[in-house]
């Protein structure tokens, strides 16, 4: 039996961090798009991969060509498509998990959960910007600086009826409610029910462009929904909303 072992190249240490940063990568970009509409965009760029190499093989001339201009330019429709994406991996270098670290939700759960259901009681709207990895400066500037520490007073008498501060979000980092008055972008995705209002939409919105939890108590029946990843629970009763928000990584 002939020994083919000395025709492999030796493993270097080198390869191995390769493979694992290759690998985190991937991970951390599967990460990124999960639950968003960029998979059904990656979804498409793979099936144009396959019309392409299908034109190769079977001399699909006219096909074969029209998929060759347009990969040439893949870079740049690539950049128009996920700029909001690569703008929000961007945000996270030097974030967790190996820099800096993530502000906890945990020890305020209670308190938005009670000022939630007070609101809910009374058909009070109400839009609450739960800070993750994703910094929310812009959105902070937006509105009124408060630096206050986050309790169920303090939210319900922002959001009380002919309170000058009761439209827009307030953005809330950690135990602190950093600003109020905040103008939030609107949900582009065209499958959003059309039910839904301004508030909702703004919170599919939020959610889409950055890793923010964002909870919505509805002005007309006085629902109370959550927010993440481009996607919107309804109808959460308040203990509902107190364990999904100390589930929220800490």
């Amino acid at each position: 039996m002939h020994n083919y072992l000395p025709l492999l190249p030796a493993t270097r240490w080198q390869d191995l961090a390769d493979i694992l940063i290759v690998a985190y990568v991937v991970y951390r970009i599967a990460q990124l798009i999960r639950g968003t509409r960029t998979v059904q965009m990656v979804v498409g760029m793979v099936v144009i991969g396959f019309a392409f190499i299908a034109s190769q093989i079977f001399g699909l001339f006219t096909l074969n060509w029209l998929l060759n201009n347009f990969l040439g330019s893949l870079i740049i429709i690539l950049v128009v498509i996920f700029q909001a994406d690569i703008r929000r991996a961007l945000s996270r270098v030097g974030t967790n998990p190996f820099f800096g670290s993530r502000t906890s939700t945990a020890g305020v759960a209670e308190e938005l959960a009670i000022a939630a259901a007070w609101l809910s009681a009374r058909r009070i709207g109400a839009l609450m910007v739960i800070e993750q990895e994703d910094g929310l400066n812009e959105f902070v500037e937006s509105g009124r600086l408060i630096y206050g520490r986050v309790s169920p007073e303090l939210i319900e008498n922002i959001f009380m009826r002919g309170s000058p501060l009761h439209d827009g979000a307030v953005i809330i980092k950690g135990d602190q409610i950093l600003s109020a008055a905040c103008v939030l972008p609107l949900s582009s995705n065209p499958n959003v029910s059309l039910s839904l209002g301004t508030r909702h939409r703004a919170a599919i919105g939020m959610t889409e462009d950055t890793d923010a939890v964002v909870l919505v108590v509805s002005e007309e029946d006085g629902t109370i929904s959550i927010a993440h990843r481009g996607e919107l629970k309804r109808a959460l009763e308040p203990s509902e909303v107190l364990a999904t928000l100390r589930k929220l990584p800490t």
